[in-house]
């Protein structure tokens, strides 16, 4: 039997979006190797190795996400959807802890963050529900019922952790996807109004924060306060992206990185790493990449053939967006200390491989927008 293969997929293979994820990991591997190396050592870094290994099989994930019709997973959505909740469930009984948190489940040598792949899951489950309840009047306040149900447990189970940081993301990346499936005038006009409400009942919300959260709030507004305990993060941060200068001060050269005064070096704080480095300048290149490939995938969606595609791909770009924002954020002293690392960037190797195989999904969206093929009616 002859199969026959259709080279339209090849063609429409966006290589552009994939040398500049690429870009970005090759970049933040260096950076890792930075931030774990040792001038008294003649050991390598094992942190950048691993980088390393974890960016080739996010490569395969990326690949096989590409492998195949990205309409099928209409049919899958649910399953991924419980597969994933079923792993934060399992982080509780299971899960091992660190810095305080309790987010990983370990596999032998290595170990697995779900609540990375329960947002790419959410991502599938909602981009279904979306663009099954499409209606040219917009969605109506009951049409978002689902959405919240759909987001609430896996938010609820990523507090308990507790990751406030993964959690909001989460939510900015279901409201982000709510904006692109079109509320009705009469949805905006209620969403709004609610949004005001909660503003009187901000104190109540806060006095249920935990004391190192409520903490990380109150240095964010005066970082000096406690210069060695909260605001530490903070004032080491910017201390090294501001010596950095224009140019940086050269790769392996930056004092704050070397003599340890930057905490989380190789994950929250690795743009510091590389801007006390690379500078100004380094800092304007990589900010630049990020948003060559906001854009391009900006383009992918607009150009999607049916409601689903344009939905998934979307999704997947608003968690790189919000991450990158956030990270960004916190780490120039614009935003609260909340443990969000820099997409395809920080250390992690949940993090990478999930990213890139959200990213190989946005690719898979481009590459079949000129099928002719019937949408399957799952």
């Amino acid at each position: 039997m002859r199969v026959q293969f259709d080279r339209r997929l090849i063609y429409h293979f966006d290589g552009v979006l994939m040398l500049l994820m690429l870009a970005i990991i090759a970049l933040g591997t260096v950076s890792v190797y930075s931030a774990d190396f040792d001038p008294n050592s003649s050991r390598a870094s094992i942190f950048a190795a691993r980088q390393a290994m974890w960016a080739t099989m996010g490569v395969l994930a990326a690949l096989a996400m590409v492998s195949f019709d990205y309409r099928k997973l209409e049919r899958y959505a649910y399953v991924a959807y419980g597969l994933g909740l079923s792993l934060l469930l399992a982080v509780p009984l299971i899960g091992s802890t660190s810095n305080g948190s309790k987010r990983w489940i370990g596999f032998g040598a290595f170990s697995v963050q779900p609540s990375e792949m329960m947002k790419l899951a959410l991502i599938i489950v909602l981009a279904r529900y979306f663009h099954r309840s499409m209606r040219p009047e917009g969605l109506r306040l009951r049409d978002l019922v689902v959405p919240v149900l759909l987001t609430l447990p896996p938010v609820g189970l990523i507090l308990v952790q507790p990751d406030l940081g993964t959690a909001g993301v989460t939510c900015f990346v279901v409201a982000s996807m709510v904006v692109l499936a079109g509320p009705s005038p009469r949805t905006w006009a209620i969403l709004c109004g609610a949004a005001l409400s909660v503003v009187p009942a901000l104190p109540y919300l806060a006095s249920h924060l935990k004391p190192y959260q409520l903490k990380r709030i109150e240095t964010f507004l005066s970082p000096e306060l406690d210069p060695l305990g909260a605001g530490y993060h903070v004032i080491q941060s910017k201390i090294a992206i501001g010596s950095g200068g224009f140019y940086g001060k050269g790769f392996l050269h930056g004092t704050q990185n070397q003599l340890h005064f930057l905490p989380e070096q190789h994950t929250d704080f690795i743009f510091s790493v590389f801007s006390e480095e690379w500078g100004f300048v380094g800092a304007i290149v990589l900010i630049t990449l990020y948003l060559a490939l906001m854009m391009r995938g900006l383009v992918v969606v607009g150009r999607a053939k049916e409601r689903f595609g344009a939905l998934l791909a979307f999704g997947v770009l608003s968690n790189i967006l919000w991450q990158a924002v956030i990270n960004l954020g916190m780490t120039t002293g614009m935003l609260p200390v909340v443990g969000i690392t820099l997409p395809f960037f920080s250390y992690g190797g949940s993090s990478l491989i999930t990213l890139m195989a959200g990213l190989g999904l946005v690719i898979n969206v481009n590459m079949r927008r000129f099928s002719k093929d019937r949408i399957p009616n799952f």
